[in-house]
Order: C-alpha cells, then sequence, then structure tokens
C-alpha cells in the first residue's frame, strides 16, 4: 500500500512539473511594448483572488482575441501611522500603495535589471485603479524552495541574481522582499514581485549585510543614474522626496563597493 501510494504522489508531482514546463514553454515571445499594451488593452475574461500575499491581489485572466493570459492586480494604496514593523520597530508613516509596483519596474528598466521584473502598469478594473502585472509562470517561489531544501542547478549563476536582487532591495528600500515574494522559473530565473512595501524616504540603507558581490553593469548603471531620469520614468507614483531617497540610497551603494573595492579588489567584489 506505501509503495502504491509512493508512486502516485511521485507520478502527480510528476504531471505537475509536466504542466508547468508546457505553460513556460507556451510563453508568448512579446516586447515590452507587446505586454505593455495587452495588459492595458485586451478584455477581463476570468478572475479571482490569490491565495498569498498580505494585500490579497486579483489573478485576473485577460484577452484581446488572439491570445489569453493571466495578470496580477493589486489597488492597495493607504497611508497609517505609527506602525509597528516585524522587526520591532515603529514606522511613523507606513505606506503601502500599488504605485510602488509601476515604480519599482520603471526604475529597475534605469538600472539594467528590468529582466527581473515583470512588465507592472497602471489600469482601472471593477471600478478601482491598481497596478497590473504580467503573471510570470513560476516552478515555486524561494519559500517553497527553502522548505523542501531544493538546491539550485548552478549555485553560482543563483547567488548572482540574489545579490542583484538584494542591491536593488537596498536601492528601493523594500521593507517586505520575503521568500513569498521571490518566484523562480522552470529555468531558475528568479523574477522579484510587490513592491507595495518599498520607497520609504530614509537616506540610510535598511540593511548593508544584504550587500555581498555585486554585478559590475548595475554598479556602473548606478553610477550613470540621474536624478532627472528617476523623477521622469517613476512619476506620478514617487515624490520628489522619495525620489531623492533613492538618489541618497544610490550614493551609499556606491560608496560601499568603492571601499570594498579598494579594500579587496574588483576580482574579489564584482562579477
Amino acid at each position: 500500500m506505501r509503495k502504491a501510494l509512493f508512486r502516485v504522489s511521485r507520478g502527480v508531482a510528476v504531471l505537475c512539473l509536466a504542466v508547468l514546463s508546457q505553460a513556460a514553454a507556451q510563453e508568448p515571445s512579446l516586447s515590452e511594448q507587446e505586454i505593455r499594451q495587452f495588459l492595458v488593452e485586451a478584455k477581463v475574461i476570468s478572475y479571482k483572488h490569490t491565495s498569498k500575499g498580505v494585500t490579497s491581489p486579483w489573478r485576473l485572466t485577460l484577452s484581446d482575441g488572439k491570445l489569453i493570459h493571466d495578470a496580477s492586480f493589486q489597488t492597495i494604496d493607504e497611508t497609517r501611522r505609527n506602525v509597528p514593523m516585524p522587526d520591532g520597530r515603529i514606522e511613523t508613516v507606513f505606506r503601502d500603495s500599488y504605485h510602488f509596483n509601476i515604480a519599482a519596474y520603471e526604475l529597475a528598466k534605469l538600472v539594467g535589471i528590468g529582466y527581473m521584473i515583470p512588465v507592472y502598469v497602471q489600469r482601472k478594473w471593477n471600478g478601482e485603479t491598481g497596478s497590473l502585472s504580467w503573471w510570470v509562470p513560476t516552478k515555486m517561489d524561494e519559500e517553497t524552495r527553502l522548505k523542501h531544501n531544493i538546491q539550485p542547478p548552478d549555485r553560482s549563476t543563483w547567488n548572482k541574481q540574489l545579490n542583484r536582487m538584494w542591491v536593488f532591495s537596498e536601492l528601493v528600500y523594500d521593507t517586505d522582499r520575503n521568500a513569498t515574494n521571490m518566484l523562480i522559473t522552470e529555468d531558475w530565473k528568479l523574477w522579484m514581485i510587490d513592491f507595495s512595501r518599498a520607497f520609504r524616504v530614509d537616506h540610510d540603507l535598511m540593511n548593508p549585510k544584504h550587500l555581498a558581490m555585486c554585478d559590475r553593469r548595475l554598479l556602473e548603471n548606478l553610477r550613470q543614474l540621474q536624478e532627472a531620469d528617476v523623477l521622469e520614468k517613476t512619476n506620478p507614483h514617487l515624490s520628489k522626496e522619495q525620489v531623492k531617497a533613492v538618489m541618497a540610497r544610490r550614493d551609499k551603494i556606491v560608496a560601499f563597493y568603492d571601499k570594498w573595492i579598494a579594500q579587496k579588489g574588483e576580482k574579489a567584489v564584482l562579477y
């Protein structure tokens, strides 16, 4: 009986992986502009609440008559005062907003890692305005990977993706980067979603211990980042104060790596 149950369970697992692989293989090859147009114009043909996430985003199924694809719709946009955080501190002005999803995507493109975040646009649906993002067909999230101790096939490549993620998380001061919003596709590509609790106005880094080795192209793009460009690309989703905080944290990230390179040399710090 146990052997039979094991064979059935194993068969179900193999079938699930096969379905995920097939879904990934069927992903349409579209440009960013084509994805944007689809997200903005396609008709919502079905919808349901997702099971994960404290903001309870909607999973919408869209169709433009040729393509059917899912998207994530998040409408949270609130400000509260004196909110206790998981680390014990009190956040005097707590902001949780879909606007930050769109801002994070635009900023990621400016620093050359837009490929790590699905396309986000603003859209109105069912009487509410929110962020709508392309649904990423995933193998699992980081929570599942850690729970089952699943190891990546290429540890070095995986770590480099994590390093880029943490640099960006410090840049945007993402207070809610966690294992459930780190998605992993069949080819072990890491995707970041849900930035609704990012973009605090702190000028200091959130946790410099997150900073390890750095992608040299990412570091160079951070050096070249201009406040005027950030203001233009993130308008109206970020305030001037929030953009100035981004630039202040950029300065600290660059200074951190410059100091580390001076101490250990480029080969020990950059890849």
